[in-house]
């Protein structure tokens, strides 16, 4: 064999499987490795301070718990926070969409979790 074929496909075997792998995870949710990242602190606290706004609520925020992100038109973040419920910690599953260009957030969902509830 010619060194070019061979080079060709060695190439194949390591490219393809990167773009295996990726394409697999476009449009999934992907897991938050780092929840006291201080962006994403940032985006609990906004889902716990929009709650209160819209729901005329007195929740504090506590912390982010786990959470997912999603590549769409912008991000989307599914959290678990941790929140203070009048003395008493609970957690909701809060889900925001982003765009960052636009320097944006939204809060499409905020649900508490009841203790059997997943995290992710």
């Amino acid at each position: 064999m010619n060194n070019k074929v061979i080079f060709v496909l060695l190439i194949s075997f390591v490219l393809l499987p990167l773009y295996a792998s990726s394409a697999a995870r476009l449009g999934g949710w992907i897991p938050i490795t780092n929840i006291k990242d201080p962006h994403v602190v940032q985006i609990g606290e906004f889902t716990v301070s929009e709650y209160n706004k819209q729901t005329k609520s007195g929740l504090k925020f506590d912390s982010v718990v786990s959470g997912e992100s999603q590549v769409v038109s912008g991000l989307n973040y599914r959290l678990v926070v941790a929140a203070d419920d009048s003395g008493m910690s609970k957690n909701y599953e809060a889900i925001v969409w982003e765009e960052l260009w636009q320097k944006s957030m939204n809060l499409t969902s905020f649900t508490p979790l009841l203790k059997n509830d997943r995290f992710f």
